[in-house]
């Protein structure tokens, strides 16, 4: 067995993995110890990375060999590559000489490896002659993009991981970090640990896992950043908590933004905000740090897509930044704004310019001067001046027949982008559609006229930067499998083929001679480190051999030993004068306000264990174990005003669409508000007509950054009655699932509501399926007969019962030793709980006899119902967890304790450690409990005891 180290491509965290496999297959993964990102801890998502890379998902969940359709609606046919790299060298070659190099568009990925993302920046921005390039980096980052350049002069994240262990206060907002960047959350929890006076501020509308651990939770209506921020400034102003001096010296703008603050007080932003003028007021003073003896003590600030995804995103960062600059909480020790990236590179992405707006080395397409950088380092005669569609634009276009072309790299728009009604139609307009992907199933590829098999993880070679600017080697443990091939390979060679195709844009110097000479990722590489030369991200100091070595920070440039972990630390930022600019813009609201019509916040977010359109986490049943199935969750109040109980179908509609799911009571909510999670696409979720989550959100942007309003949309939810129903679930083999899940989505279209999620934990070889149905009409019998196919309810030891007339349709499966492998329950589907908790715990079928077939909503099984899943490592219920709290010993009131005596007997949290925090609350929950027992049994105590009775009694 060989081992090699390589990068998560999970969160913009940047952990370093190390890779084992053997025979030319993975077979383990686990953290890399001396990775600076994580130390070797790795979350859910990463420490199972090994488990979607088996010889059998490799085999039938990803792309093997190009693919083309003979004309659109046609099935996908496989051809030779060259046949391939033709075809689309000669259709957009086309498409320029016919329309314009602007008729061509790219949408790539954070998830690229830099060397690929600079491949195709150089072909669209230098070959082409159009900056019509983007990325779904875009609806993640580019409102911290626009937030750095516009108040420090780059797009430079000035603080470091390390700060979290000195910094005094914390200040996290628009982030649930326990789960969405869960292993530098884990360092956070050490920081606190160390440091019992550290102050953790929350700012979320929902109480998370994050927010539920901080001092101070600040639950603020969504879409009032703007307004916290001014009234949080207004206090520093008022009592004094500002460092004058320093505005002074390093700052611009000053004066226009204390005009802006001087009537948002805390009284009138506790109003806007809907949270406690106190609250306000003392997040303001932990935020300035100012010590008794005239000191600062630190203070971080973390954020992500909670502030990005706004139609005021780069307000709500420039806003935060105010802040630091206020109180001089920047470049320091444990200082400083550190926006958490959403992906693996991101970062990386925009160091090359990979974004419409933007050019190579942190250059600014609008300036001249840049561009003629750019040009002349391509050899080029020009970068074009006009800038190009940003994400939601370039779909825009296509929709209204402005773009012909789209190349799709490494992401799943028919899922991830907002307003999926226009993205389908854009995507169905548009002429010629390449689809660069290593999955086989997302939902984008019915729409591709050529798909072209790509490598992934574990497979590929290069580079990547995390959030903390660290730059990180990317290696290949394995080959990728069938024909696939590295994405920059497969952009180099498409752009070989167009240079023979396309009118010459080289200059006399570089005639004779391809722009794309590249043979290796180190050689991409090279290139982009040279165009970094002078640039505040200058890497000119680094080479190949001392990234293998270990990771490291930009900036470093030539003569310089190692990275940056800070910047800023003189007080000099990348702005013309030196100086950092102060932002004063007016508060808004979200892009959409509640009415009488859409009465109701719907907010999006991340879920613990799963990763954007699930392509790779949707492959395992272990990681939907801790959120089995798409749910709407809402306010328990708002519930009851409705008439509704958790599980009820109800029917959620915005401006854009609507969608059917089961709703959820959460406590995390307030009245008013509810939450879905982003993953949820069509090929988990649907139904008819069913484009997944982002059928509801909105494609209003930030006027600055491009940034789509994705977070808020506002909202109505209604009952819905859809009395025709059908749960069916089955174990199926490794080797079968994928192709199953893919033929059952054709018949969940046929119906109003359906969804589609694996469970189990595949060690055993097998994967589980789980499938539910609401229909306004009876199921057919053809319907059913399909489904019982499926899922291998038509041949073996099956018991079955059918009353047609009284729309009731029962198969049970039992395998050779009498377990339950599958069921169908067609008209009452009462027993499904029970059944599903038969079928995943192995009990014995058999002896339950023609109980089954009765299908009562009572489990006639002895077995205990399955408890919510908290640990993913180990499978460790919630109700495990509560029976060994409860029986602890009297005297271990001690949270630590406690939770290590947990540990101690369930090994809960020992591994990745994403489910510390809810293990934590749980502690202090059976704490709270214990003393309410107590407090109970003292009262009776005093109640029944022997007492005098006045006459009057």
């Amino acid at each position: 067995m060989a081992e090699t180290r390589s990068t998560c491509p999970y969160c913009g965290v940047g952990c370093g993995v190390v890779i084992a496999h053997e025979a030319g297959a993975i077979t383990g993964v686990r953290g890399d110890p001396d990775h600076p990102a994580n130390f070797g801890r790795l979350c859910t998502k990463g420490s199972t990375l090994h488990l979607t890379a088996t010889p059998v998902l490799l085999q039938t969940a990803r792309l093997h060999r190009p693919m083309a359709r003979t004309q659109r609606g046609a099935p996908l046919a496989p051809i030779g590559w060259d046949t391939a790299l033709d075809r689309v060298a000669d259709r957009l070659a086309a498409t320029i000489t016919d329309h314009g190099p602007d008729a061509v568009g790219f949408y790539l990925s954070g998830q690229l490896l830099t060397e690929d993302y600079h491949v195709f920046n150089k072909l669209a921005k230098g070959l082409i002659g159009s900056n019509n390039v983007d990325t779904n980096s875009r609806l993640c980052m580019s409102s911290a993009v626009s937030g750095y350049k516009s108040s420090l002069g780059a797009d430079a994240p000035p603080a470091c991981y390390d700060d979290l262990a000195l910094a005094r206060t914390v200040f996290i907002t628009g982030s649930n970090m326990a789960w969405a960047h869960p292993v530098l959350f884990r360092r956070l929890e050490d920081a606190r640990a160390a440091r019992p006076d550290m102050k953790l501020v929350v700012v979320d509308p929902r109480r998370t896992e994050t927010a539920a651990v901080a001092d101070l939770h600040l639950a603020i209506q969504p879409g009032t950043d703007v307004m916290l921020h001014h009234a949080m400034l207004h206090i520093m102003l008022a009592e004094g908590l500002h460092d004058a001096a320093w505005i002074a010296a390093h700052t611009n703008g000053f004066e226009a933004l204390r005009e802006r603050v001087r009537d948002l007080t805390p009284a009138r932003a506790a109003r806007i905000c809907g949270v406690p003028e106190t609250d306000i007021v003392q997040a303001a003073r932990w935020f300035a740090g100012q010590s008794t003896d005239g000191g600062r003590f630190p203070t971080l600030s973390l954020y992500c897509q909670g502030l990005n995804q706004s139609s005021s995103g780069t307000d709500k960062n420039t806003t935060l930044i105010n802040l630091h600059l206020t109180t001089g909480q920047i470049g320091q020790p444990g200082a400083g704004p550190l926006s958490l990236t959403g992906q693996p590179n991101a970062m990386g992405g925009r160091e090359v310019g990979g974004l419409a707006t933007l050019l190579s080395g942190h250059r600014d397409l609008g300036n001249p001067e840049h561009r003629a950088e750019v040009a002349r380092l391509w050899g080029v005669t020009d970068v074009p001046a006009r800038p190009g569609k940003a994400a939601v634009q370039m779909f825009e276009a296509a929709a209204d027949g402005e773009i012909r072309a789209l190349w799709i790299a490494c992401t799943n728009p028919a899922q991830s982008l907002p307003d999926q009604a226009m993205v389908r139609r854009a995507l169905e307009r548009c002429e010629f559609v390449v689809l660069q992907e290593a999955y086989r199933h997302t939902a984008t590829t019915p729409y591709a006229d050529l798909v072209l098999p790509a490598s992934s993880w574990g497979e590929k070679d290069g580079s990547v930067t995390n959030s903390e600017r660290r730059i990180s080697r990317v290696r290949p443990a394995i080959d990728a499998p069938g024909l696939a091939r590295h994405d920059w390979l497969i952009a180099r060679d498409v752009a070989q083929r167009l240079e023979a195709r396309l009118p010459s844009r080289r200059t006399p110097e570089s005639a004779g001679r391809s722009m794309f000479d590249f043979r290796t990722p180190e050689s991409v590489w090279l290139e982009h480190r040279e165009m970094t030369r002078g640039r505040d991200l200058d890497i000119t100091g680094l080479d190949w051999a001392a990234l293998d070595r270990a990771p490291a920070q930009w900036p470093c440039p030539q003569g310089q030993t190692t990275g940056t972990a800070r910047l800023y630390t003189d007080g000099r930022f990348v702005t013309g004068d030196g100086r950092a600019r102060f932002s004063a813009p007016a508060p808004r609201g979200p892009a959409e306000s509640c009415d009488d019509d859409f009465p109701l916040a719907l907010t999006s977010g991340r879920l613990r264990d799963q990763w954007h359109g699930m392509s790779r986490t949707g492959t395992l049943g272990r990681l939907l174990a801790h959120t089995p199935e798409p749910a709407l969750q809402m306010h328990r109040r708002d519930l009851e005003r409705r008439g509704l109980t958790g599980g009820d179908l109800v029917r959620v509609r915005t401006r854009r669409g609507e969608l059917v799911l089961p709703v959820q009571a959460s406590d995390e909510l307030a009245e008013a508000q509810v939450h879905l999670a982003m993953h949820w696409g069509s090929e988990v979720l649907g139904g008819a007509g069913s484009a997944g989550v982002n059928t509801l959100t909105q494609p209003i942007c930030c006027p600055s950054s491009g940034q789509p309003e994705l977070k808020h949309s506002a909202a109505q939810v209604e009952a819905v009655d859809l009395p025709w129903r059908a749960v069916a679930a089955a174990w199926l083999p490794e080797s079968d699932w994928v192709s199953t899940r893919e033929a059952l989505q054709a018949l969940m279209a046929r119906q109003t509501y359906a969804s589609c999620v694996p469970f189990g934990r595949e060690p055993q070889g097998r994967v589980g399926l789980l499938l539910r149905v609401a229909a306004d009409q009876p199921l057919s019998a053809d319907w059913l007969s399909q489904l019982q196919a499926l899922l291998k309810l038509d041949a073996g030891t099956v018991l079955r019962y059918a009353d047609r007339h009284a729309g009731q349709d029962r198969a049970m499966h039992l395998d050779k030793a009498g377990r339950l492998d599958a069921f169908l329950l067609s008209g009452d589907t009462r027993a499904a709980s029970w059944m599903l908790d038969l079928l995943q715990q192995d009990g014995d079928a058999a002896a339950l006899g023609r109980s089954l077939l009765a299908a009562s909503p009572t489990s006639p099984s002895p077995l205990p119902a399955r408890s919510p899943q908290i640990c993913a490592c180990l499978d460790v219920s919630l109700q495990r967890i509560q029976d060994t709290l409860g029986a602890l010993p009297e005297h271990s009131a001690d949270p630590a304790d406690r939770l290590a005596r947990l540990q101690g007997e369930l090994k809960c949290g020992t591994q990745c450690g994403s489910c510390l925090p809810k293990l934590r609350t749980l502690v202090q929950d059976s704490l709270t409990a214990k003393v309410v027992v107590q407090v109970a049994v003292a009262s009776a105590a005093r109640t029944s005891s022997p007492r005098s009775i006045s006459p009057m009694a």
